[in-house]
């Protein structure tokens, strides 16, 4: 089974914003992305240039509804 790349949550807004979603706000370090029609908002935590624990990423990834190839081919 192959193990998905560590990825910042600054990394994670970024490939998110390329894949449509929008920044709404931000709340303390959590920055909140919108898409026009998607049924969730998608609350990403930023910590610095700290990975992201791995079920936070699947958690994220799974709320957007991309696959896991679509993400981390928004990430390069």
């Amino acid at each position: 089974m192959s193990s998905n790349p560590a990825v910042s949550g600054k990394d994670t807004v970024r490939a998110l914003q390329k894949l449509g979603f929008l920044l709404d706000r931000v709340e303390g370090s959590h920055h909140v992305l919108i898409k026009a029609g998607h049924p969730h908002a998608i609350p990403v935590p930023v910590h610095g240039s700290q990975a992201l624990p791995k079920g936070t990423l699947a958690s994220i990834i799974r709320l957007a509804r991309v696959s896991k190839k679509q993400f981390f081919a928004a990430i390069k």
